[in-house]
């Protein structure tokens, strides 16, 4: 399902990023039903500095951890970093994401961890991460494998 026609604003500025949420909790799906969702509960120093490294406009690979391992979907950053409103004490934070569109075929960990360009990712090598970088390099080879056009 399209959200948005065109997203229409992908630059060399453009960042990439991966979110990891086990479907149980927060499926792709509950997603585009809402539009928008906050992208709070991050409780890992590393991930948080890489919410924090988001920027408006910058696309998200959505992972659906547990039993799919796949990811499924692209959202983009609708607000940057701020205090993430879930903790209760210390310094988080959250962003603001909102779906852009369904991959056409889903990208399964087993793909990832077989393609060469896709091995190195955070999320095959630091697999506890919730929220990674992934390069340009690797996002284009993603969509590529998924039958995805942005």
């Amino acid at each position: 399902m399209k959200i948005y026609e065109n997203i229409g604003f992908l630059n060399d500025l453009t960042a990439y990023w991966l979110v990891k949420s086990e479907p149980e909790a927060y499926a792709w799906a509950q997603l585009v039903k809402d539009r928008k969702t906050a992208w709070t509960g991050v409780r890992n120093f590393a991930a948080r500095n890489n919410l924090r490294a988001m920027k408006k406009g910058d696309l998200i690979c959505f992972y659906h951890s547990v039993e799919e391992k796949s990811i499924v979907g692209l959202a983009r950053v609708e607000k940057e970093a701020y205090p993430d409103p879930t903790a209760g004490e210390g310094d988080w934070s959250a962003v603001d994401l909102v779906p852009v569109k369904a991959l056409a075929r889903p990208v399964a960990l087993a793909q990832i961890k077989a393609d060469t360009i896709l091995r190195e990712m955070p999320l095959v090598r630091i697999g506890r991460l919730s929220v990674s970088p992934v390069t340009s390099a690797q996002f284009s080879r993603l969509m590529a494998l998924s039958g995805t056009t942005v």
